[in-house]
């Protein structure tokens, strides 16, 4: 079994900043990427930000320059430090893991989901 917990959502004023974390435990071989999504109200889930184990990493256009994405392989842990951010973030952001898993195939699991909200 795999876990994805994640923390650091929250209330936030305009221009301010968070940062989410989101550890993954459990029964797995390796992970090969780690990523962001959010999903607004009445929208699609879209992709944030991800990184590779190699840490390559790709954003949102709508999150370049503001947001970046990190990885401790060690821990099995992904940061995502947001800055600068916008009402039109707020959003449940949803952690993803795209790993091996033991005795089994690749697979995608996903956290729970934490509310950020950027509001006056």
């Amino acid at each position: 079994q795999v876990q994805l917990v994640e923390s650091g959502g929250g209330l936030v004023q305009p221009g301010g900043s968070l940062r989410l974390s989101c550890a993954a435990s459990g029964s797995f071989v390796s992970i090969y990427a780690m990523g962001w999504y959010r999903q607004a109200p009445g929208k699609q889930r879209e992709l944030v930000a991800r990184i590779t184990s190699a840490s390559t990493t790709n954003y949102a256009d709508s999150v370049k320059g503001r947001f970046t994405i990190s990885r401790d392989n060690a821990k099995n842990t992904v940061y995502l430090q947001m800055n600068s951010l916008k009402p039109e973030d707020t959003a449940v952001y949803y952690c993803n893991a795209d790993l091996q898993r033991v005795f089994g195939t690749r697979a995608d699991y996903w956290g729970q989901g934490t509310q950020v909200t950027v509001s006056s």
